[in-house]
């Protein structure tokens, strides 16, 4: 084989990856702007040009929202779960060639492939949050993009996703109709723009290019199941504590106090029953948090703080594939750790010795101790986040760090 066939074999970049942009966008984009009813609008200036895209991240078809506002291909920094799901993933990498990255840690290997594609005349897109927002509102962005954009001296175009989170929110499997749903870019900063900033200067300007917060009262989103799998993300009462919620259709209900109020389609609760101070899934989330971080682990002893029966536990090789356990395992989290049990073992998790917990796509769970990672996959009203929230206060508490509020996402 000559030098110059396994140059072009070893570039990330192949021909087939403009003919599955141009595939996707002719016969699947249709379908994605019909079910979110969205409005793209194209990037009329892209021009013959490279750039990284920053975007806001609301939905699980944010990517296909980006490839129908730009032409050519587009490589996506993606997380590693895609790549551990068999013949799928060699589909995925083979036609769009993802840029795979540990979530919720740093990863060299993403930032050598980011380079890589740059050199070979690739745009990148990442959405810094590395988390779908589950309260409307955009989330932790991690402060390393100002280290990747710097590095890769591209144009950044700010791509914003607004009435996402109405469509669709993370924590539902419901998609409502809607004609409030815009993705479109917001702006186009040249390298001279940003190269001289701070890193302090360039990361707030990120994160004000984008904000967006769905709370707001605007246009209506509607479907018969709105409330549904509220449980996926609120798991502390303001009248209880730490409990447990059930839905239906557009109600929540507190098991414990019996706590009931309706999610209306304007994205706001109406009270049906006892004491609730909020009116948005964001003011609830917040108070949550606020919950959480100001909770005193040491009360709780050797007692259980949360609890799941009958999940799926899975063994994750990074990048490779994920070996099923069992299907009736259980999670149970202490202060100091979690125990996951199946078929008469128990594996101990110090939290101690955990370096990440995160959710992946709606509620799934990743939990990375020492050398070995594990995914817990519970019922459609698991809540994987609790656990998330849980042992990042005790990571912030651990650190000597009583002032940290970062729960995870």
């Amino acid at each position: 084989m000559t030098k110059d066939k396994k140059s072009k074999q070893n570039k990330w970049i192949k021909p087939r990856h403009k003919f599955a942009r141009n595939l996707i966008y002719w016969c699947y984009l249709p379908y994605v702007k019909r079910k979110y009813h969205v409005n793209i609008e194209k990037f009329a200036n892209q021009g013959d040009r490279q750039y990284l895209i920053l975007l806001n991240h609301q939905t699980a078809f944010d990517q296909f929202l980006v490839g129908g506002a730009f032409d050519g291909p587009v490589y996506y920094v993606a997380t590693e779960d895609i790549f551990t799901l068999g013949f799928l993933s060699k589909i995925i990498k083979f036609f769009v060639a993802p840029i795979p990255i540990k979530k919720q840690a740093t990863d060299v290997s993403a930032v050598l492939t980011c380079k890589r594609i740059v050199k070979e005349g690739g745009t990148i897109a990442v959405m810094p949050e590395g988390n779908r927002t589950y309260s409307g509102e955009t989330v932790n962005i991690n402060p390393a993009i100002v280290g990747l954009a710097k590095l890769l001296k591209l144009p950044i175009v700010f791509f914003r996703i607004e009435g996402g989170y109405g469509v669709h929110p993370r924590w539902s499997d419901a998609i409502r109709k809607t004609s409030s749903m815009r993705a479109y870019v917001s702006r186009v900063m040249e390298v001279d723009e940003y190269i001289n900033l701070d890193n302090d200067a360039l990361y707030d300007l990120i994160k004000t290019e984008l904000y967006v917060d769905e709370t707001k009262v605007e246009g209506e989103y509607t479907h018969k199941n709105l409330a549904e799998y509220l449980e996926r993300v609120l798991y502390v009462c303001p009248n209880c504590g730490l409990a447990e919620f059930v839905t239906k259709k557009d109600e929540i209900e507190c098991k414990k106090c019996h706590l009931k109020a309706k999610y209306l389609p304007n994205k706001q609760f109406k009270v049906i029953n006892g004491n609730l101070p909020f009116t948005s899934v964001k003011d609830w989330y917040n108070y949550q948090n606020e919950y959480i971080n100001n909770l005193d682990l040491s009360t709780f002893n050797d007692s259980i703080i949360f609890e799941d029966k009958k999940v799926k536990l899975f063994n994750v090789f990074p990048y490779k594939r994920k070996n099923k356990l069992s299907t009736v395992a259980t999670i149970t989290a202490y202060n100091d750790k979690i125990v996951l049990a199946y078929k008469k073992q128990n594996i101990l998790l110090p939290l101690d010795e955990i370096s990440v917990a995160t959710v992946l796509g709606k509620n799934k769970l990743n939990v990375y101790c020492n050398d070995k990672v594990y995914q817990i996959k519970g019922d459609k009203r698991f809540n994987a986040l609790k656990y998330v929230n849980l042992y990042y206060h005790y990571k912030n508490e651990k650190g000597g760090d009583k002032n940290g509020r970062f729960l995870g996402l």
